[in-house]
């Protein structure tokens, strides 16, 4: 099976890949967007986890492609597991999961053990690669990505990442892109995927510059499209919703069949607080901002505070919210507390093999200096925020101040403006 891709061009499938591909629950990713409500501000970003998954597999195979160009010994049989765990690596997501699991903290992340092996081993996919042979196997890749068989996939610097940041920049319209060269600096050291950064015994400069423009890619991104506040405020409406759901006894699994429109049904039945929610996503009748704690205004602490307290605790979370609420004589399920996870740019972990050996890239001794400029700009994406309908949005923002005792950025810029 050939399939035409506007980022990959024609991407040719195994037998076995086209018919892992038509089991119902990777034909149910079509109706996901990679990017949840960007498509709020970025009218192209209508993509799917579909999509991402066929460019993954594309991406893992020039990966493979290019190992064996320089003499690594694949076997077969690993090609093709590797290939079809591209492939599969997420059909575990539901419909916003990144914003559900990541920034909110709802649900626990699309690949936790659990998850995975629930989807690969139930349904029609589940009887696939059980006639296949393969379930075990993929399970086990998937859920441990130790060696460099599972980091082709799931690594630092992998397939995953290097469709999507083509493909996001793509639909929203971005003019950002990577030059293909960077598949052949693949290599395999030990058992661990890394990048060769060396030539002759002399360090690869063209190198080592191509990987540094995909991570400034990567912030360019995160800043203008990941964490745009428009697309953050539409999705943290989307998860209150859920949240409110799940108090009257929605669960995980409730959402393992469904879309992003089903999703959207689904909730809009589980009481008014819902319903309003959902239709002010759908109408693009949005929060406002009532709230601003940025990353240049709070000291480390305050800000390991604040994500203790209400990232990762979805109880003081809403306790907070209730207190902003009634300190501002507002309706509780009115008022959204967002507080995402410290900013840090993971791949810069990448292992290179270097001329004094292979370390990780952003351990090196004489090379801190631009991988700590992106790491630091990557950093001061963080921002603490309190959304609500614009009528409550002047009451809720002073709330908010007075019992986090963290100035309202918001207020005190209009003031010195």
């Amino acid at each position: 099976m050939i399939i035409r891709d506007p980022v990959h061009g024609d991407i040719e499938l195994s037998r076995e890949e086209a018919r892992v591909l038509d089991t119902r629950e990777m034909q149910r990713l079509r109706s996901i967007k990679q990017l949840g409500t960007a498509y709020l501000v970025y009218p192209g970003c209508t993509h799917t986890r579909f999509d991402h998954s066929l460019g993954t597999l594309a991406a893992a195979g020039r990966i493979l492609e290019s190992l064996r160009k320089k003499g690594e010994r694949i076997e077969e049989d690993d090609v093709r597991l590797i290939r079809l765990a591209a492939l599969v690596h997420d059909v575990t997501h539901i419909p916003f999961g990144h914003t559900f699991e990541d920034e909110r903290k709802v649900f626990p992340r699309h690949d936790n053990p659990e998850r995975i092996r629930y989807f690969l081993s139930h349904g029609e996919l589940g009887d696939v690669l059980e006639g296949l042979g393969l379930r075990r196997s993929l399970i086990a890749l998937l859920t441990r990505p130790s060696d460099w068989r599972g980091q082709v996939v799931s690594g630092t610097l992998d397939a995953d990442l290097l469709d999507y940041l083509r493909r996001d920049s793509y639909f929203a319209g971005l003019r950002q892109d990577y030059d293909d060269r960077i598949y052949s600096y693949f290599c395999i050291e030990g058992d661990q995927l890394a990048c060769e950064l060396t030539k002759k015994g002399m360090e690869r400069h063209d190198a080592r510059s191509e990987i540094v423009h995909l991570l400034r890619m990567r912030y360019f991104l995160t800043e203008r499209v990941y964490f745009h506040h428009a697309k953050v405020i539409s999705g943290a409406m989307v998860s209150k919703a859920l949240e409110l759901a799940a108090a009257r006894g929605v669960t995980e699994k409730d959402l393992y069949e469904l879309g992003d429109e089903s999703l959207f049904r689904f909730l809009a039945e589980q009481g008014e607080a819902c319903a309003r929610l959902i239709q002010g996503v759908q109408q693009r009748k949005l929060y406002k901002r009532a709230y601003l704690a940025s990353y240049t205004n709070v000291t480390p602490h305050e800000q390991e505070r604040l994500v203790r307290m209400y990232h990762e605790s979805a109880s003081r979370r809403r306790g907070l919210e209730e207190a902003i609420a009634a300190e501002a004589g507002i309706p509780a399920d009115e008022v959204i507390v967002y507080c995402p996870p410290k900013t840090v740019l993971k791949e810069a972990a990448l292992l290179a093999r270097l001329p004094e050996g292979t370390l990780r890239l952003n351990e090196t001794a004489d090379r801190h200096l631009e991988l700590d400029a992106i790491g630091e700009l990557y950093a001061r994406i963080w921002r603490f925020w309190v959304f609500t309908p614009q009528e409550y949005a002047a009451q809720a923002g002073r709330a908010a101040e007075r019992l986090l005792g963290i100035e309202n950025e918001l207020a005190h810029r209009c003031v010195r403006s």
